[in-house]
Formats: C-alpha cells, structure tokens, sequence
C-alpha cells in the first residue's frame, strides 16, 4: 500500500461507508459519483503492472480531490507475471477503429490478448476486506453490461455471485454488499448517467496505452473506442484529448 496516496477526507459521521474498487476509468468513475452525495467513500486503486498505471493512478487522485474522497494505491504487481496481458507484457496493445467495435470482433480478436488472470476476482476480494475491516456497507464497481459481452467478470451473474459470497464469507455487524450501478447499462448510457449525475468524466482515463502526457488517450485501444463511440452515440461533448 502506497501511504503517499492517501488524501485524508473530512469525517462525516451521518454518512454511511463505502468502498470504490476505482481505477480512475470512465466506468468506475460514473458509479462512484452515484454515490458520493450520500457515502463517505473509499477508493482503491490497483497497481498490477498496467502499462497505463501512472496516468490511473493521477486520474483517479485527480477525482478523489474534487469528490472529497479518501483514496490509497495498493501494489499488486506480482499479477502481470501471471498470463499473457498485453496491458502488462511487452506486446503491443490491439488497436481498432468504431468500424470494427462489436461484440464478435472484439471476442475473437482482443479479448484474450487484454484478459488479465482473476484481475476483478482478487480487486473485489481485496474491496471485501477493505469494507469489512472499515465497516462499510456497499463496494462500488465499474461492471458493465457492454463489456460483459466478452469479459464474464463484468456480467451480472459475476456480481449476483460475488454477493453470495460475501454473505457467507465475511463476519460483520452489517451486511456488505456489491453495488454496480451500470451493470445493465452500455457505455452510452453509462455517459448519461454520469452527465446526470454530475460525474467528473472530463478527468477519467481510459486508455490502455502509457501516455506520457497527461489525461492524453491514444484514441485506438479498444477501450477508447468504446468511450469515444459513447459520446457520440449519447449526443454529449466529449472533452477527451485522443491521439488518433
């Protein structure tokens, strides 16, 4: 655990407690805002390894700032020794453009090629302690139903599971339970959402790639592609600076 990223928050004792597994992305971003009026929020950004680490880990600083919430780095880079990421080797990341962004392409071309080994199983384990060790009720993730088309770890059944498990696995007072406010949602209407609820999507970071510029998106990793197509498909301004 990295001490220095820790940004002490005001106490609220009226609030209730949450953890954010929060990687700074647009995802994780949109549904730790739904949150944030009424949860003092905790959020836990992992390094495994990611090429993109220094800029989520600025990103999701930058939002824990303005959103007043407390934020740690914790270090989990023995996980890029394990499978065969290019978010955490040496290959380079598959690039595409909104022409080939469908579910098939995606499944055959680049999910296995950026699947990282129990990536989401150990971030929520490590969430669960964090949550039962601090007392809070609710763990907010980023699960999606788009990308739960060809990441199983972000479907609904990894979710209602992962609940199960919690509820026979953890001894506390109060329940924990896994919040995942965009699991039925695409992309767009994630953006949506976020404008409704005033997320700070200007700040989010994406991309897959290490940018040495700040906030900068090489604007041809899959998961830029998907942000870009969810701005325009929801008719909102899209203030993400992409290279391509």
């Amino acid at each position: 655990m990295n001490s220095n990223s820790i940004n002490k928050r005001s106490k609220n004792e009226n609030k209730r407690k949450a953890i954010s597994v929060f990687s700074g992305g647009l995802d994780s971003t949109v549904a730790t805002a739904v949150y944030a009026k009424n949860y003092e929020i905790h959020c836990i950004t992992f390094d495994y390894g990611q090429k993109s680490v220094i800029q989520e880990i600025k990103s999701s600083k930058a939002i824990c700032e303005k959103l007043g919430m407390e934020h740690t780095v914790i270090d989990l880079k023995w996980l890029a020794n394990l499978g065969s990421s290019a978010l955490t080797n040496n290959e380079d990341i598959p690039e595409i453009n909104l022409e080939e962004l469908d579910d098939e392409y995606i499944g055959e071309n680049i999910a296995n090629k950026v699947w990282v080994p129990g990536r989401n199983i150990v971030f929520t384990a490590i969430a669960v302690s964090f949550a039962e060790g601090e007392g809070a009720e609710i763990i907010i993730v980023g699960w999606d139903k788009e990308e739960a088309t060809t990441f199983p770890d972000n479907s609904k059944e990894f979710l209602n599971s992962f609940n199960e498990l919690i509820a026979i696995g953890t001894k506390t007072k109060s329940n924990i339970e896994i919040k995942a406010p965009a699991i039925d949602l695409t992309k767009k209407e994630i953006i949506e959402l976020g404008k409704k609820v005033d997320a700070p999507m200007n700040i989010s970071y994406s991309c897959y790639k290490n940018n040495e510029k700040d906030n900068i998106h090489c604007g041809i990793c899959e998961s830029c592609v998907r942000r870009k197509r969810a701005f325009l498909e929801a008719n909102i301004e899209d203030s993400t600076i992409y290279e391509n």
